[in-house]
Order: C-alpha cells, then structure tokens, then sequence
C-alpha cells in the first residue's frame, strides 16, 4: 500500500502547561503516522500552538510581559513534552508566525471577495474564558458559561460575519455521501443533528480584542480566535501557494481532537473549506475525556496529571501503551496511576518482557546464541503458530486503519500469550537438554517469528521498546523501516545473533512504590506548583477553611516514609495528630514548642498508616529547596482563630 496520508492535531491553547489530554491526543495522532509510515505512505503530521485572543491578553498583562513574551514561553513546554514522548511531527505550527497570518489574511480576503463574509454587528452572551459567544438556548443558569460555568457578559459589538447558513445543504450532502468522514458514528449523529437544526452566520472579527491577526483593510478588528486557529492545517499543507503539497495531502487531511472541539472542526470548518472551494476532512476523529481516580481533573484538586512526570518515572513508551490500551479510543477514561503500574507490570514486564527473556536465554544456552532454521516439516502445533501470527497482523491492519487502537493492542497481546504458553506446551528447556535439534530449532524459530510480528506491530505504539527488542534478537536497530504489508512469517535472515541486554521491564514493587507515591503526593498537596492560580473564590468559600493556631509538641519521623512526619499539636481545646511532608526542611528540634497556623477541618487523611487531621501552612520557593512555614508575629493562645 502507498500514498499520502495527513494527520494533525488541533493546535493547543497556550494558557497552561501540557496536560494529560494534550499528550493523549498527540501520542494518538504519532501512533497514527507512524503506522501510516509503515504501510509506504508518505505522511505530515503537524501539531502546534494557538497563541492569540483576549485569555492570552489578559494572561500577558497579570504577569507584566507582552502577549508575544508569553507564548514564546510558553511554546516551550509544548515541544520538550513532545520531545519526550518521542513524537514524530513534521511541523510545528504557531499562529503568531508570519506564514499562518498571511494564509488568514489571504483566505479572509477572498471570502470577502467572494461575498462570504460580511458586516454588521454583533450582541449576545459572550464568555471570556472561552472567547465564545452563545445562543440563549445554550446558556446556563445564572447567565453561565454552558461549557466552563463562568458568568457571562451582555456584549454588543460591530463584527464581520462568515456566511455559514449558506452552506447548510452542502455540509449536509458531504456528510450524507461520506458517512465514515466522521468517528465513531455516535459523533457523526451529533453533528448532523446540529446541523439539521439550521445553521446561522458566525460572527469571525472582534474590535475588544487587540491580540490577534488584523483583519485585511479594517484594522480596528482583529480576527476571531477561532477562525484564525482552525486555518493552521492548510497553513502547514502549503495553502494557498504550494499546489503540489496540496493536491497530495489534502485530500487525506485526518483530523483528531477531544470531543469537546467536535462542531468547531466538523461544522464550520469544512464549512469554510467548501466556501474555499475545497473538501472538507477526510475524517475528523473525536476522542473522549480522561478524569483522574474517578473525578475531574482539576488545579484545586490537585489531580491534573503531569506527562512529564509521568515519563520520568515510568518512560514514554509505557505511558504510551497504557494511554492507547486502557480504553476504547473515542471513550472517556479514567487515569490511575495504579492501573498504569499494572498495565506495566503484567502485560509488559511478565508477558512481553518475559516472552523475550526466555526465548533468549533458551537461544543462548542450547544454539550458541543463533537463531536457528525453520522446520522443513513444521509441526501442527508450529502451523497454528504461524497461523495466529498471520491472522493477528491481518485483524491488527483492519483495526488500526479504523483508529481501534485498543484493540489492535489486545490482538498483539493475545499473539504474545500464546507466545508465553507455547513455551510451556513444547518444553524447549527440556528439548535442548536432551539435545533433540530436529524439535528445538523449529520451536526457537517460531518463538522468534511471534516476537518479531510482535514488535512490528509495536513500533507504533512503542517505538523504543520495538528498537530494543530487535537490536536483542539481532534482528536490526529499527523495526518502524519495516513494511508492515511485507510482513511474512519465515522472514528472518540467516545467521542472526542474538545480544540479550537485561530486563525489558523491569517489575515494580508495588510496596515500594506505594511508599514513594505517598511521600510525593503529600509534598505535591504541602508545595504545589508556584505557577499555578487557582480559581476565583467567594467570600463565603473562604470562610468554610477554619484557620488556628496551634503549638507543636512533639515531631516524629514516620517510618519507611523518608519525607513525612508525625507531628502532634496542641490547639488549646484538644490534642491532634496531623502527619507532614516537610522532615527534608526542618528537624524535629526546630519545629517543637513552635506556633504555626494549620487548617483544621480538612477531611482526616490516612499517610503511611497514621491518620492526619488537618494541615499545616508553609511557603515554598519555585526552585523547591526552601521552605518557611506561616506563623504569626507574637504569642498568641493555641486554639485561636484566624480570619
């Protein structure tokens, strides 16, 4: 198979850090292109930043830098994570650079030539957060925000309008003649739904916003933030200048974003793109949402994972697999970083880890490191063998061209299980013992073959670990050249070597690591990130923390615990226990017979097996190595309270 295939992510707002969600759609969209790259297409893959509108503003503005200051920060973070998760984009697109303007200048006035795009003015309920004005049907109670629950704003402005009614009917037709344009097809009955309902004219220029793209022969507006971000993919595939680049990708464009984006991508854009006279997408691909621990990530929880935390401590190809393997793509899901120690643990330390293993330390004890012939006369059970691998990769191919992803991985898995349990059935220990070749070459060879299918097919997903499997069986450095469809079972050349090299993946102990993640979560909620602010609160939210003072007695280290310590404090009314991550800052003689402020109806918590019962207040500097704890300015009666 061969062609051009072109997959993107949407461009990321740069008002935060990368986040579980960025990393999910990203890996998906890499796990794509390299797939893609090993069936012979040629592939662009392009992701990036939107760095423009009124949150970015308003961001630059609290912080004392310019709009332009920020997102180059910020831009940063964006391409290390990427970095780190091996990710493979052709491009990185940022809406503040020269090429993309002049593509949203060039396509704005060409719809203005052409009539699509028009001036009046604009009222309604506009949400500054989410720089989206919504229709009274929309709107939550109280004058909400439907989408992020912030008050609204009654606001009247004069605005050019793109003519989107009029391509009601051809939206409709496209969608009607090329229903796989949208998945999963529960998605798809959305969207037709919505546009069946009618579609009214967008309002796409903004005359309160400075930060943007200025609108071509009216520079007092500056274009909607939406309309500028949704142009980066033709931006990147050489609109309107590089016909070659265009004729060969877009026709392929396949785009894949959180559900939450789904109208904006399936509505209006290709709304645009048949305004442009061009096809809309090929496919728009709308993922679910992760919560963490079964609740809603959020900053005041202090549940919103970090990805690159989480490749530090577990690597990029693990994280990978447990994002694309724990649920159906295109499902919402639950992170736990306990099922992601699973997932490593038992399917890739005892299954894949294991396969390998063995089969290795059998080629080196009994065929002096070589992997052996295949069998001139294969054996039944050798034939199923061989058989399952070659259904596997054909199931796998037709899951994965259909974004299935978990279940292109449970085909692998199911390949290497049997791996596993055919080294018990055939007992090749016990072959190469007895010095029987005739049966142990065939068996090692069939071993071999099931786990170079196996890391083929995990290339995508896992691109180190298929680099060291293959560099162990000798097999080569880089699994990913393969051709997926020249994929054929007696495929390994003679004469290989093999070069074991420790443990793929090592076990983790779970009770250490159980120790280790407490300490972190109980210094992650006693520090959190300096950069952070959380949301606005009421007055009346503030009064619910019941604030005192209370006297340290006596400090203990918790054992097997390197971080905590168990403090009992006297609050005048009664004697408590709270248990705190800041024994690596002060010593149990520093902090006895000191006043510090503690909140006292936190919820009881249990750290290590000692219960605590409320939380002690301190200040920590942004590089983490010091800490002051929050006390007051003289001697005051332990139990008072604070307001």
């Amino acid at each position: 198979m061969s062609g051009s295939f072109y997959v993107t992510t949407p461009i990321y707002y740069v008002n935060d850090v990368p986040h579980i969600g960025h990393a999910y759609t990203t890996i998906a969209a890499d796990v794509m292109a390299r797939y893609k790259r090993m069936r012979g297409f040629e592939v662009m893959f392009a992701t990036g930043t939107d760095e423009h509108g009124q949150k970015i503003q308003q961001a630059a503005d609290a912080r004392g830098v310019t709009a332009q200051e920020l997102v180059d920060q910020v831009v940063v973070n964006f391409k290390k994570l990427w970095e780190k998760l091996d990710v493979t984009n052709t491009d990185f697109v940022r809406t503040t650079e020269p090429r993309h303007q002049q593509v949203v200048q060039y396509i704005f006035s060409r719809l203005m030539e052409k009539g699509d795009i028009y001036k009046g003015s604009y009222e309604g309920w506009y949400c500054v957060p989410c720089e989206t004005y919504f229709p009274e049907s929309q709107i939550g109670e109280g004058r909400s925000c439907p989408d992020c629950g912030r008050p609204l704003q009654n606001m009247t402005e004069e605005s050019y309008f793109f003519r989107m009614s009029k391509y009601e009917k051809p939206l409709l037709d496209y969608y009607e003649k090329n229903p796989g344009a949208i998945l999963p097809q529960s998605r798809f009955n959305e969207v037709l739904s919505f546009i069946r309902s009618g579609l009214k004219d967008q309002s796409i220029s903004r005359t309160s916003v400075s930060w943007g793209v200025p609108l071509p022969g009216d520079e007092r507006h500056v274009i909607y933030v939406w309309f500028d971000a949704l142009i980066n993919y033709l931006t990147v595939a050489g609109y309107p200048d590089n016909t070659d680049s265009m004729s060969k990708f877009w026709p392929s464009v396949n785009h894949i974003m959180a559900k939450d984006i789904i109208r904006f991508h399936c509505i209006i854009w290709p709304a645009m793109l048949l305004a442009l006279g061009l096809t809309p997408p090929a496919r728009v691909f709308s993922h679910g949402w992760w919560t963490v621990e079964g609740e809603k990530m959020s900053k005041s929880r202090g549940n919103v994972v970090d990805p690159f935390e989480m490749v530090e401590l577990y690597g990029a190809d693990a994280f990978r697999y447990f994002l694309l393997r724990e649920i159906p793509f295109g499902s919402d899901g639950d992170f736990s970083e306990r099922a992601l120690v699973g997932r490593i643990n038992s399917d890739l330390a005892n299954d894949l880890g294991n396969l390998l293993n063995r089969t290795l330390q059998m080629i080196n004890n009994f065929t002096g490191g070589m992997i052996p012939s295949p069998a001139s006369n294969p054996s039944p059970l050798d034939l199923e063998i061989e058989g399952l691998a070659r259904s596997t990769l054909k199931t796998y191919l037709e899951k994965m061209d259909v974004y299935a992803f978990d279940e292109a991985l449970k085909e692998v898995w199911n390949l290497i299980r049997r791996g596993n349990k055919y080294i018990d059935e055939t007992m090749p220990w016990k072959l190469g013992k007895d010095n029987d070749r005739e049966r142990l070459d065939p068996v090692l060879f069939s071993l071999c073959e099931v786990i170079r299918f196996s890391a083929a097919m995990l290339a995508p997903f896992m691109p180190g670990t298929a680099c060291r499997i293959f560099e162990q069986t000798g097999l080569g450095d880089d699994p990913s050249r393969l051709s997926l469809e020249g994929l054929k079972w007696g495929g390994i050349p003679e004469g290989c070597v093999v070069n074991k090299k420790g443990v793929l993946f090592p076990r983790i102990d779970l009770k250490e690591w159980e120790k280790e993640k407490t300490e972190r979560d109980a210094k992650r909620s006693a520090t959190p990130d300096p950069g952070d602010h959380e949301e606005e609160i009421a007055i009346e939210d503030f009064k619910k923390i019941e604030l005192r003072i209370a006297r340290v007695v006596k400090v203990e280290p918790v054992p097997k615990a390197d971080k905590l310590y168990k403090m009992d404090l006297d609050l005048g009314y009664e004697r408590r226990t709270i248990v705190s991550g800041i024994r690596e800052f002060r010593s149990p003689e520093e902090l006895e017979g000191r006043q510090i402020v503690v909140i006292c109806n936190l919820k009881p918590a249990s750290l290590r097996g000692v219960t605590s019962n409320g939380m002690l207040l301190a200040a920590e500097t942004p590089d983490g190595k010091s800490l002051a704890l929050l006390t007051v300015d003289q001697e005051i009666a332990p139990g008072s309270r604070i307001h």
